[in-house]
């Protein structure tokens, strides 16, 4: 149980992140706060790698994440006789105030400062919004190339809106970047297969499921055999060929962000292998990285960051702050 003093100091770290990045109105210091709960609830692996990005940054990253993960969060788990009302008159009002410049939405409000703040391009989060309304309607994709239709959206304009915070040595570092977030989102889709098909969703492209003889009502019923076990080891093959793609891109980073995104690589990288580890044997569980296996990436990551921050290194801000 946490105790008051220790309360006090968590409140204090955040502040310091927000004072190191500029955020000094009230209002608006309150919408990160609500954005990086989100993040540290929602997305702990990245919420881990996102620690070894100087402070002028995390608060930045956080609401990336927070504003993404508040839309999935009422696609996903809305009441299911409203939420596509409710869903798509959010997407309507974000969208509007994102382009009038002005959101009480605290989630929306923390994405446009950041928006401003990095240059980030509103095109990216109305694809982002996009792949999000496919999920009312949409439940399977027949190819890989339509599937890619809804990650591009869903997934590598994530990291193409990451990598301005991040701080480009070179444009192609963009390219690698998208790749990264579908290799990202492939890896939750396999590690997910069971929790989706409760949804009524199945992500796997239905044209690989034919290939290797694996139904809908297969997987439902639970059912690990060869075939299905065929089909994973294809599609984990498919994802660390981007993953390896993208492995480039992170020396294509400012020094003072690679420990980050070389730290979600690993991390998120890990869990094809804990599925491997397990045989494939996913459909009761939910596989995940061990806290020793998580420490063992994030020990060396936090040492090389803090070389970083202790050499000096800037970290630009990427522009000038309101």
């Amino acid at each position: 149980m946490m105790t008051r003093s220790h309360d006090e100091k968590i409140k204090r770290t955040h502040a310091e992140w927000l004072d190191a990045a500029g955020i000094h109105d009230d209002g608006l210091r309150s919408a990160f706060e609500l954005c990086r709960r989100l993040h540290a609830h929602y997305g702990r692996t990245y919420y881990l790698a996102t620690l070894f990005l100087p402070q002028s940054k995390r608060p930045f990253v956080n609401s990336l994440y927070g504003f993404a993960r508040y839309a999935d969060e009422i696609v996903d788990n809305g009441d299911p006789s409203t939420m596509a009302d409710e869903f798509t008159q959010w997407c309507a009002r974000a969208l509007a105030d994102l382009r009038r410049g002005h959101s009480e939405d605290p989630v929306c409000r923390a994405l446009l400062h950041t928006m401003r703040v990095w240059d980030i391009p509103l095109e990216h989060v109305e694809a982002f919004l996009s792949s999000m309304l496919m999920d009312l309607t949409i439940t399977e994709y027949r190819t890989f190339e339509d599937l890619r239709e809804y990650m591009y959206g869903s997934a590598a304009v994530i990291g193409l809106q990451m990598v301005p915070i991040l701080e480009p040595l070179d444009p192609s570092a963009f390219e690698r970047a998208a790749a990264l977030g579908e290799a990202f989102q492939l890896t939750n889709f396999l590690r997910d297969i069971a929790e989706d098909l409760r949804r009524g969703r199945v992500y796997l492209p239905m044209e690989d499921l034919d290939a290797f003889g694996v139904t809908r009502e297969s997987m439902t019923a639970g059912v690990v055999d060869q075939r299905f076990r065929d089909l994973l080891k294809f599609e984990i093959d498919r994802t660390r060929r981007l993953y390896a793609f993208a492995r480039g891109g992170i020396d294509l980073l400012a020094p003072s962000s690679r420990a980050c995104i070389a730290t979600a690589f690993t991390l998120y990288g890990g869990i094809l292998d804990e599925i491997e580890r397990a045989d494939y044997r996913i459909l009761d569980r939910r596989v995940a990285v061990s806290v020793a296996g998580r420490l063992k990436v994030a020990i060396p990551a936090y040492r090389s960051a803090r070389r970083f921050r202790r050499a000096g290194i800037p970290a630009s801000a990427g522009g000038e702050r309101s």
